[in-house]
């Protein structure tokens, strides 16, 4: 029964996806938003917490201005995953543009690298930077750090779209194997880690000033990266209007030589914050991101 009701939703997904994206703005407007801020309440009292703690300075007002932003983001983002469905390479191509990518082979060139870690966050539309290796030349190959789901069904149907444009996912718990595995072959690979995720319990190693607060990171990136001697981008995400993203590859500039431990953990959630506090609309609020404290941390490790 699970497996028929699977089928049936994304049968139905595949459907609305042929829809124009001006159709699944209108749906976004008229039913999904006021579905999911009015009756659902999805969320709303975590997001609004979340939105006060990251921002002392502004008054409750403001914070239910962004909350509401973010929730009309939030079912754009929704429908827009689904148009991905169907969408084509010409037509993600011509409403997400890349920029810096021949900046980015030229110094990765340069320096005869043979891996590239590219960090951003869950902000803007993510699910469409699976479209990044459209934009690559050979013989660099794009992939992208995955957390496998339990629906077997459900996880196909992710994988297949977020492979369609020619990327490869690795599961998260193969990471480390697939890169020695690329690099006895000599592959290279542009590998995009959207490293925002809370960490669990056991992977608490590094806190950082983060949004008003302590906050862990993950840091399993960062020390494979040293083993092999990866270059850092971060792929900073703008929407200059509905419909259309802007991606901007920008090096992170941390010589191995001069790299203190965990400074790409440090700069990447700076440089995330940094777009963040411009537009905070557009970052995952929905998301637990604060489950464990630092002070609780501190005292269990006393």
């Amino acid at each position: 029964m699970k497996s028929a009701l699977t089928k049936f939703a994304f049968g139905l997904v595949q459907l609305l996806s042929r829809m124009p994206l001006a159709v699944h703005y209108f749906l976004s407007d008229w039913l999904l938003f006021p579905l999911v801020f009015y009756i659902i309440r999805y969320r709303r009292e975590l997001v609004v917490r979340q939105l006060t703690d990251s921002f002392p300075e502004k008054n409750a007002e403001e914070i239910k201005q962004i909350a509401r932003n973010f929730y009309h983001f939030f079912c754009d983002y929704v429908v827009e995953t689904i148009k991905l469905e169907t969408m084509s390479n010409d037509e993600i191509q011509r409403r997400l543009k890349f920029e810096g990518i021949e900046e980015m082979h030229q110094q990765l060139d340069k320096d005869g690298l043979q891996f590239c870690f590219a960090y951003l966050g869950h902000y803007c539309n993510w699910e469409w930077m699976a479209s990044f290796p459209l934009w690559l030349h050979s013989p660099w190959v794009g992939a992208q750090i995955y957390h496998p789901l339990h629906n077997k069904e459900a996880d196909e149907h992710f994988l297949r779209e977020r492979e369609k444009f020619g990327g490869r996912c690795i599961p998260m718990k193969q990471t480390l194997r697939h890169i020695i595995t690329a690099k006895k072959q000599s592959e290279h690979l542009v590998i995009g880690f959207i490293a925002d995720q809370e960490p669990k319990s056991q992977a608490l190693h590094h806190w950082t000033q983060f949004l008003n607060r302590q906050t862990a990171f993950l840091v399993g990136s960062e020390r494979i990266a040293r083993q092999v001697g990866a270059a850092f981008y971060y792929i900073r995400v703008t929407r200059p209007q509905r419909g259309y993203y802007r991606a901007e590859v920008l090096p992170m500039n941390i010589p191995f030589d001069k790299m203190d431990e965990f400074a790409v953990v440090d700069k990447y959630a700076s440089m995330l914050e940094e777009q963040i506090r411009e537009q905070p609309e557009l970052w995952l609020w929905t998301h637990n991101r604060w489950k464990h404290s630092y002070e609780q941390w501190v005292s269990q490790h006393q």
